[in-house]
């Protein structure tokens, strides 16, 4: 059985990792950790909750822990993280495991003043976390130097890519020096993700923690059929019958999550929304009290999710079906974390049943159908020989897809006027995800910097 100690880690990082509990090294562990303590640049397809952190964070403090560079510190590690939870959390992570260890890390990210995060970088430090904004625009003012950086390690890549931050990654690249190590993680490996590896990782080795190994094993999944108007009053029977103190219920929007907020607070459950639109104040507090237990649900966005890494899940919701189905993955992953068991929920509507069908075939599995809640609606059960990602249409849609094609075959061409082109940076049929509100555009610096 391959333990910590057999890969090679030393006595002061043993210490640390026993005293957080980990006991047997999870598959990324055991794949990265060696490599990068032989100074190998690593691509990996790891999600949260795999133990990725770890499989990062442990070889750069053992390498960074060999020798300390004369003078006054300064940045030799730089993990770069889309999101401000998931950076505090990766921060969190590096003082658990370098508590024996002579080493200072910070993390900066927007939404907050940068006073605080200006003197600590001024004191010296020799890992820095940061969002690329943040560490952008202190870039830009002098106060931080990332010239003679040994370690990049750039997290959820693809979310990087999807939240608009590929010309701020490209903007660190030209500035970090020419020789450090790389590593990329990626819940995802799409093209733009493999190109983006491939301009600046070198003699890299892949490893890959595919989705499908990790989330099902110990995850129980149920789909429940029904119509949009009662999942509200399903969602409140299960949390209460089922006495839920710790879980997580996904929408795919911000205006959803504080909707849905609202009216679980008149149902006398208390439960706190976290996304892009929250301030840093407002989301910092909705997960310490998630964590603390104080807030029994927290309902969320996936622009927002990343950073949600929290022991003791037992229950988690998909409210609305994500219309990618790797999100799926990932969303269920937020439970069964650290060898417990948990319970995923998905709720099907009828304008839903092509995305689940894209999901079961993704994870390869037929999700069982719960058809016993009060509120079972058969109309929402996919057709036979759905295509994934396909709604169906019900007659009413139908009837105004109808009227709008007669309507258009009975007026007379003309060309648009510039008053009805779109507008710069609208889309033509933009999914109904928080990917594009919650800082694509113009709002995403101030939202996830």
């Amino acid at each position: 059985m391959t333990t910590f100690e057999s890969l090679g880690l030393s006595k002061e990082l043993l210490r640390a990792v026993e005293s957080e509990g980990y006991t047997t090294p999870t598959p990324v562990q055991v794949q990265s950790i060696p490599p990068l303590l032989e100074g190998r640049d690593v691509l990996g397809v790891a999600q949260t909750g795999t133990g990725k952190t770890a499989a990062f964070a442990l070889p750069v403090l053992q390498i960074m822990s060999r020798s300390r560079p004369q003078g006054k510190r300064h940045i030799r590690a730089l993990i770069l993280s889309p999101t401000r939870e998931l950076a505090a959390q990766i921060d969190e992570r590096f003082s658990a495991y370098s508590e024996h260890i002579d080493i200072r890390h910070k993390v900066i990210f927007g939404g907050v003043s940068q006073n605080p995060q200006v003197k600590a970088l001024e004191k010296g430090l020799d890992i820095l976390v940061a969002t690329p904004g943040r560490l952008l625009d202190l870039i830009n003012q002098g106060h931080v130097d990332i010239s003679r950086v040994e370690f990049f390690v750039l997290d959820e890549a693809d979310r990087m890519l999807d939240m608009g931050f590929i010309r701020d990654i490209k903007k660190v690249l030209n500035i970090l020096p020419n020789r450090r190590q790389n590593l990329l993680f990626s819940a995802t490996m799409p093209a733009s993700i493999a190109d983006l590896a491939g301009s600046f990782l070198n003699n890299s080795i892949m490893i890959d923690v595919s989705p499908e190994e990790i989330t099902v094993d110990r995850i129980e999944q149920k789909i429940m059929f029904i119509r949009s108007v009662d999942k509200r009053r399903l969602l409140v029977k299960i949390i209460k019958d089922e006495n839920v103190k710790r879980g997580i219920v996904f929408t795919r929007t911000k205006h959803g999550a504080n909707r849905l907020v609202k009216q679980l607070d008149q149902s006398k459950i208390n439960a706190a929304a976290i996304h892009g639109n929250k301030s840093q104040g407002a989301r910092t507090k909705a997960l310490a009290g998630f964590k603390k237990g104080d807030i029994p649900i927290l309902v969320a966005t996936d622009i927002a999710s990343r950073g949600i890494d929290v022991e003791g899940i037992t229950h988690v919701f998909n409210y609305e079906l994500p219309n990618e189905p790797e999100v799926y993955v990932h969303r269920i992953g937020r439970t069964a974390r650290a060898g417990r068991s948990g319970i995923a929920y998905g709720f099907c509507d009828n304008s839903e049943s092509g995305y689940l069908v894209g999901i079961q075939q993704l994870i390869d599995y037929e999700i069982p159908v719960d058809a016993k809640h009060e509120f079972h609606f058969a109309a929402a059960i996919p057709k036979p020989g759905q295509k994934p990602g396909k709604m169906k249409e019900n007659k009413s849609s139908k009837k105004k897809q109808n009227n709008q094609k007669n309507s258009r075959n009975n007026t007379t061409s003309k060309p648009r006027s510039d008053s009805n082109r779109p507008k710069r940076g609208d889309s033509g049929g933009g999914r109904s995800n928080d990917r594009r509100s919650s800082g694509q555009n113009s709002s995403r610096g101030s939202n996830n910097r």
